[in-house]
C-alpha cells in the first residue's frame, strides 16, 4: 500500500469509529437537579426538536420540580407525560409549566410528549 492509501483508510477508520461512539455508545449523563431553599429538586427543560436537558438526575425522598417551557408549535410536544408517576400536563406555546413528582424508588423514568416521540429520563439515585 501506498502512503496516500493508508492515511486514507486511517481517516475513515477514525470517521467510522466517531460515527459508532456518537450515536450508539455516547451516553447523556445529564443535569443534576439543583437542590432550592424551598426543599424542591428542581430543573428547567426547554421544549424544542425534543427535551434539553433530556436527562435529569435527582435523590429519592425529596419533591421534584421540573419546569417545562415549549418553544416549539409541534403539535406532538403539546403535553408531556410521566406514565410511573401518572402524570401529564398540556405545555402551552411559550409559558412555564411545572410539575411535581416525589420519586421514592431508585430508578430510571421516561418522561415522553403525548405521542412518544420526543423522550427524555429521569434518574433518581
Amino acid at each position: 500500500m501506498r502512503v496516500d492509501e493508508i492515511v486514507v483508510v486511517v481517516v475513515a477508520a477514525v470517521l467510522i469509529a466517531g460515527i459508532v461512539w456518537f450515536f450508539w455508545i455516547k451516553k447523556d449523563l445529564g443535569v443534576r437537579a439543583a437542590a432550592t431553599s424551598s426543599g424542591y429538586q428542581e430543573a428547567t427543560i426547554l421544549v424544542k426538536g425534543g427535551y434539553n436537558p433530556s436527562t435529569i438526575r435527582v435523590e429519592r425522598g425529596k419533591p421534584v420540580r421540573l419546569t417545562f417551557r415549549r418553544e416549539e408549535t409541534s403539535p406532538c410536544s403539546e403535553q408531556v407525560v410521566f406514565d410511573a408517576f401518572g402524570k401529564h400536563k398540556d405545555l402551552p406555546q411559550g409559558q412555564l409549566v411545572p410539575i411535581e413528582l416525589m420519586p421514592d424508588k431508585p430508578g430510571e423514568y421516561e418522561f415522553t410528549c403525548s405521542m412518544g416521540m420526543l423522550r427524555g429520563t429521569l434518574i433518581v439515585e
